[in-house]
């Protein structure tokens, strides 16, 4: 039997809202979902797990159709799937009256239910979020039926707001595997046990790093589990070095080389670091035109001759005020509270 594991898809989310992009963003999800199913058909997946927050909001009845098409193009996959707590189910969600195509099984109830697929010899034991947030551990207490399916939990947590997770009572609840959404990156919970798919296109810009989706290949209880990425951008933090002798445009032209050399399809967040010119002015929006740079960060210090400024204001404010270092800053701490001080006494207008 194989599997692909999928969460925290987002249909209908605008990643970037504001900037010029954010449009395309939106599009882009949609698009990586369509590809989504159809490597399903081209792996010849036989069960599809959706581990939660499908869409970003209360889903519009045109957009479960979009959705139901895409099911009904699988040629052997049985969906299935459960709300999280952007999707969650509220009295009025189109979700609860929607007529899903025979292979979609929604474990749309409040409450762990079971369902069995004996072609598969396989079991999914699941339940939906019906409010936004969840506090209790409801996971803590599921424990599998000892039998000779195999045994899959399709859980939607992780944090404190949202269904605190226990490794310990989930390694030893007696699943095979354990399908989990609401991180976006993706990562192993517990090995060979518990995987994170993460979101199938990162949403914003602490989703940094590869996205994609989990396949498993099930053979005798035992699953061998491999990461698919397939997401069409990336959201990356880059640090710039910065020194004294650079201006306003060749820092931009440092910032237009990094995002040209990491790939300019990406999104970043640019860290300016290391010692600049004291009377240098950073020109942030100069900088958004690098490319899909959505933030700007100055780490840098100013640069100072400290034993010329020592020896030329000897015994006045300045100089006392070096003086109160010793031999020099023992720390980072240090070392920007003297540069900065120093950037404030000697350049009060800036």
């Amino acid at each position: 039997m194989r599997f692909m594991h999928i969460a925290d898809v987002h249909l209908g989310a605008a990643p970037d809202h504001g900037f010029v992009w954010s449009k395309d963003r939106g599009r882009e999800l949609w698009e990586s979902f369509r590809k989504c199913i159809s490597d399903a058909n081209e792996k010849k997946v036989d069960l599809l797990l959706i581990a939660g927050d499908l869409f970003h909001r209360q889903p519009e009845p045109q957009e479960l159709k979009e959705v139901n098409y895409l099911f009904s193009t699988l040629e052997k996959t049985v969906v299935v799937l459960i709300a999280g707590n952007h999707d969650y189910l509220k009295p009025s969600s189109p979700y609860l009256n929607f007529p899903w195509n025979e292979n979609v099984i929604c474990l749309f109830s409040d409450v762990c239910e079971r369902i069995r697929l004996p072609e598969l010899k396989t079991e999914i034991y699941g339940f939906s979020y019906h409010r936004q947030e969840i506090t209790e551990p409801l996971y803590d207490g599921l424990e599998a039926e000892r039998n000779e399916y195999f045994r899959i939990l399709l859980a939607h947590g992780g944090d404190a707001d949202h269904i605190p997770l226990n490794k310990d009572r989930l390694a030893s609840s007696g699943f095979d595997y354990i399908a989990l959404g609401h991180i976006h990156r993706p990562q192993v919970y517990i090995r060979n046990l518990a995987m994170y798919a993460g979101a199938l296109e990162p949403i914003d810009c602490n989703d940094i790093g590869p996205h994609g989706y989990i396949i498993g290949d099930v053979h005798r209880k035992k699953v061998k589990l491999a990461f698919v990425e397939t997401s069409s951008r990336q959201y990356k933090n880059e640090e710039v070095a910065v020194d004294p002798q650079d201006t306003v445009f060749s820092v931009r032209e440092k910032i237009a080389e990094t995002i040209r050399n990491r790939g300019v399809q990406h999104t970043y967040r640019v860290i300016l670091t290391g010692q600049r010119h004291p009377k240098l002015r950073f020109d942030v929006r100069e900088y958004m035109k690098c490319g899909r740079v959505i933030e700007v960060t100055d780490r840098t210090v100013p640069s100072f001759q400290l034993e010329e400024l020592r020896r030329q204001y000897k015994g006045q404010l300045i100089g006392n005020f070096i003086e109160s270092f010793g031999d020099g800053p023992q720390n980072m701490v240090e070392e920007k509270a003297l540069f900065y001080g120093l950037e404030a006494l000697l350049y009060p207008e800036k």
